[in-house]
């Protein structure tokens, strides 16, 4: 692999795979503002009306909080225009053109059907109109000769008792753009035992799960995560470096892995660390303010199988383009460092088989190209 200079033109063009990015996490502020313009909302929160870029500069503000619980009130305004079809099949358009610019091949979208119907729709046509955005943007892509393939995450929350009902919605769903299931929220008291009854049901029916653990919760809500949740992939999972007693150690062997960060290791679940918001919500407070104090590197080294995602676009002013480069300055990572990141990220998407490996080989191709 020869020595390429990762600029940020070299980098967004490189095919990319996006398995940790929320729906109403990644809207546009014209389309915030245009949205409640035409349906007579006043957004709530204080949210500044008068021009895209005060807004979008609002969002930030208010997201560098360092509590995932002042975090997550940003989207009282992104909610608030995403409550009929129209302006969830915009939303989900705009998205995933978004991700074509930013080079995503592949994107896992997360989103909680639950909370856009507060206008009469059901959740079944909430979750039509989304894939409705998908589909359209999605041609749109293959006609312009940039290919893109997407899956909805259908998501739960955890603070509501509709997991089992949930659960449902998404597997009625699995033939029709739903790839798997999550749950999503304040994680602190609100463990995935809750919706065990769930889990079991989605296991029985070999439905993929990733289960949002090990952000603004520790180990034990990891623990639950897998046991509870039989989850694949840790929806963000950093704070798995609590059950590690020496995060500098040369290797896991000597790191003094706790049971369940063994686990983690050993049985590979990916981590779907998100750099920046992670800062954001506090979850690496421990260890500093600062990429470079994110346990990010630290996990890769030990063997961890790592991923890089934006978890909230419009939240964390970023991209997944932004984050690798943050990385990249942080701890002097090559295009080979780049490369294993998506690779793994590849190897935990929830698509069939033939369609992981076929990604698999896109990703070599343009990394060693």
């Amino acid at each position: 692999m020869t020595d390429t200079a990762l600029t940020e033109d070299v980098v967004r063009a490189l095919p990319k795979v996006s398995l940790h990015d929320h729906l109403d996490g990644g809207l546009r502020p014209q389309t915030i503002l245009e949205l409640a313009a035409s349906g007579g909302i006043e957004l709530p929160g204080g949210a500044p009306m008068n021009d895209a870029s005060t807004l979008g500069a609002w969002f930030a503000e208010k997201a560098d909080s360092g509590s995932l619980v002042e975090y997550l009130k940003t989207f009282d305004v992104t909610l608030s225009v995403m409550q009929t079809a129209e302006g969830l099949s915009r939303v989900a358009r705009e998205f995933v053109e978004d991700l074509v610019a930013d080079g995503v091949v592949y994107g896992e979208i997360r989103w909680a059907p639950e909370q856009h119907c507060e206008k009469g729709l059901s959740l079944e046509q909430a979750v039509d109109a989304v894939q409705s955005g998908l589909d359209e943007a999605v041609a749109k892509a293959t006609a312009s000769g940039k290919a893109i393939r997407v899956g909805q995450l259908i998501t739960a929350m955890r603070h509501n008792d509709r997991g089992m009902e949930i659960a449902q919605l998404a597997l009625a769903y699995r033939d029709r753009g739903c790839v798997g299931f999550d749950i999503a929220g304040a994680e602190a008291g609100f463990p995935p035992s809750r919706f065990a009854d769930a889990f079991t049901h989605l296991a029985q029916n070999m439905f993929p799960v990733t289960v949002h653990a090990g952000e603004a919760d520790g180990v034990e809500s990891i623990r639950s995560a897998l046991v509870d949740g039989r989850t694949l992939r840790l929806g963000h999972g950093v704070r798995i470096a609590e059950d590690i007693g020496d995060l500098s150690a040369s290797d896991a062997e000597v790191a003094g892995l706790g049971h369940v960060a063994r686990w983690v290791l050993e049985c590979g679940v990916p981590l779907e660390l998100s750099p920046s918001s992670n800062l954001q919500t506090g979850a690496v407070a421990q260890w500093g303010t600062e990429i470079a104090h994110h346990p990010f590197n630290d996990l890769y080294r030990l063997g961890f199988a790592v991923t890089v995602n934006t978890d909230n676009r419009l939240m964390s002013s970023t991209t997944l383009t932004k984050e690798m480069l943050l990385l990249v300055a942080a701890f002097g990572y090559g295009l080979e460092d780049l490369l294993l990141f998506q690779l793994n990220a590849a190897g935990a998407s929830f698509l069939p088989f033939e369609e992981r490996e076929a990604l698999v080989d896109q990703l070599v191709s343009a990394y060693t190209a």
